[in-house]
């Protein structure tokens, strides 16, 4: 082969996969488009038939520049209560939905969170909530104790040192809290999140469907500053992608943070079975095998009054090695799909640096365009994607910073993923 059969081909090869990642990327907004509520829908145009001339008008106008409150009193009801049958006998109802939350040493944040489950919206059956105390050092189980007495619904703490086997991590947590739950649906966060006050009812109302076995949420992050909008605006990427691919009966991935499942499909394809030594996880591995085992069971809740936020990293450290406690997990995925997903986007990532350095290094004008040729499909391809999403997060300013994200992104990506495929690292106090 020759030079210039040779710099030739890698030239295209670049051109070729940021094409392709454009193209995912119109696939995948027009698949979120398609999951709005009804009532959210233009008369006369689906959601899912928006056309591609609307999507590059999008683009053109960002080139060019162009919380929910409620006053309500009414509390859940109790997660038991009594209810008469035609005999005039009662007898215990279980609740509709048992709130599981994880916290390890969460003494701080704690409260915020009993505090938005106080204030949820009634449902049909009532809820209970689990909290499951990860070996913590502070004051974790000692809030909650207290909130036992005071909180309008049953509230119950399990110690995982206190259970046989004393076994530590989120997974075990878990499957601590699914076991004694008492609902025929789980709902989880974590215990550093904030929830709507609708946030159970929003749930409630896809859980009524009987094919649905496993309901994925989305999540924003909080927080001031550039750090803290790089951290938003990455997640709420991979919350639209997961959306997406979920609408795309695809599944890749989902948050822990915000998820409900049956506890029956958690039975049915035994739990974390097959991934427990993965410390993380608790939430994708689960996604792909409840899919596999229910086709279609799956669904994104598109709801804003679903939208559960935490706070982002507060420094670089932290944030690397939580991005890096995410990536130990990739490796071990059996599912296709977001194993394409990963290659697909690291090889996006890394258009723009090689192309770049092809740029500088081959002789010609064939090389001199095509960085910018690259950066601007996979730029143009974010953005159009990312501007939905982030309007239904109430977050619409955040697509100014998409290139700034961009430039950083593909070390970062490079760097968490290889720190991910090496594992090790620490996280709420442990070396893993």
């Amino acid at each position: 082969m020759s030079s210039i059969q040779w710099e030739s081909g890698l030239l295209l090869t670049q051109v070729l996969v940021a094409g392709i990642y454009f193209g995912q990327m119109l696939r995948y907004r027009r698949a979120w488009l398609a999951l709005r509520p009804r009532q959210h829908v233009l008369t006369g145009q689906g959601a899912g038939e928006t056309s591609e001339r609307e999507a590059l008008n999008d683009y053109v106008q960002l080139v060019s520049g162009s919380p929910l409150v409620t006053n309500s009193k009414e509390h859940c009801s109790p997660a038991k209560y009594a209810v008469s049958d035609p005999h005039g006998a009662q007898q215990l109802v279980a609740p509709a939905f048992s709130i599981l939350i994880a916290a390890r040493n969460e003494a701080e944040n704690l409260p915020h969170l009993l505090a938005d489950l106080r204030q949820q919206l009634p449902v049909s059956g009532g809820i209970e909530v689990l909290v499951v105390d990860d070996h913590s050092t502070d004051a974790t189980a000692a809030i909650v104790q207290s909130a036992v007495s005071t909180m309008p619904f049953p509230v119950r703490l399990l110690q995982l040192a206190q259970l046989p086997g004393a076994r530590t991590g989120k997974k075990a947590a878990v499957q601590a809290a699914v076991q004694a739950a008492q609902a025929p649906w789980v709902l989880l966060t974590d215990a550093d999140c904030r929830v709507p006050t609708g946030w159970v009812q929003a749930y409630a109302s896809l859980a009524a469907n009987p094919a649905v076995q496993f309901i994925s949420g989305p999540v924003l992050l909080t927080g001031t500053g550039w750090l803290a909008t790089l951290q938003g605006l990455e997640l709420a990427g991979l919350v639209g992608v997961g959306a997406a691919s979920i609408g795309l009966q695809q599944p890749t991935m989902c948050n822990g943070a915000n998820l409900a499942y049956r506890r029956a499909a958690f039975a049915a394809v035994e739990g974390f079975r097959g991934n427990e030594a993965v410390p993380s996880g608790d939430d994708e591995f689960l996604l792909h095998k409840i899919h596999a085992a229910f086709p279609g069971g799956v669904r994104f809740l598109q709801e804003q009054q679903a939208i559960v936020r935490t706070a982002a990293q507060p420094t670089l450290r932290q944030l690397l090695w939580q991005r890096v406690r995410w990536a130990s997990k990739w490796r071990h995925y059996q599912a296709a799909a977001p194993q394409r997903l990963a290659v697909l986007v690291l090889l996006a990532n890394l258009t723009f640096p090689i192309g770049l350095g092809l740029g500088l290094w081959l002789s010609g004008a064939s090389a001199g365009w095509l960085a910018p040729l690259v950066w601007g499909l996979k730029l143009a391809g974010d953005m159009l994607f990312l501007r939905p999403v982030l309007q239904f997060l109430g977050r619409p300013q955040w697509v100014r910073w998409v290139p700034v994200l961009q430039l950083a992104y593909a070390p970062y990506a490079l760097a968490t993923g290889l720190l991910g495929l090496r594992g090790g690292y620490v996280w709420k106090g442990r070396q893993t």
